[in-house]
């Protein structure tokens, strides 16, 4: 089971939706979960803020906090994860926001990434990454990241369940 998958089946179980917002990711956190049959039982869709401004302008993101940190910062993912799960209305909020390459962004080196996720009753998490690799290496390292940090939220394993899927170790 994929962890898209795996995420989607906890969810469903529980009762609740998700929203993911996307920056460095540019919608392929939503891409995966949509890639499974049945995903409309508790996705409800996902922001693209790409450009800086439509973090604030679109998520709710504070603008001071932009203009200090810029948008590679782990409050900036975290207010992300919140303002979508508000203006789309899930219980559960993703957040995807780094440097995928091939230039440094706001003082930050290729590779740096912030993934969030923040939920009912105050679930709040948020992971720093250092990544390597190519742009595209990245970018999926940073959506397999979002994905698992739910799924530990939701109390699954998907990782585990990933690497045993394709033979792994």
């Amino acid at each position: 089971m994929t962890a898209a998958a795996e995420v989607l089946r906890l969810l469903v179980g529980r009762g609740e939706t998700l929203a993911v917002a996307e920056s460095l990711t540019g919608g392929l956190v939503a891409a995966e979960l949509t890639s499974v049959p049945g995903a409309s039982q508790s996705f409800r869709g996902s922001v693209t803020a790409y450009a800086t401004p439509l973090k604030s302008e679109v998520l709710g993101v504070d603008a001071a906090l932009l203009a200090a940190c810029g948008a590679v910062d782990p409050e900036v993912a975290s207010q992300m994860a919140e303002g979508v799960r508000k203006v789309l209305g899930a219980d559960w909020g993703l957040a995807t926001t780094g440097v995928a390459g091939p230039e440094p962004q706001d003082g930050q080196p290729v590779g740096t990434v912030f993934v969030a996720v923040r939920g009912p009753r105050g679930a709040e998490k948020v992971a720093a990454l250092r990544l390597n690799g190519c742009r595209s290496d990245i970018r999926k390292e940073s959506v397999r990241s979002v994905l698992d940090l739910l799924s530990g939220e939701l109390g699954g394993n998907a990782s585990a369940q990933d690497t045993e899927q394709n033979g792994g170790n």
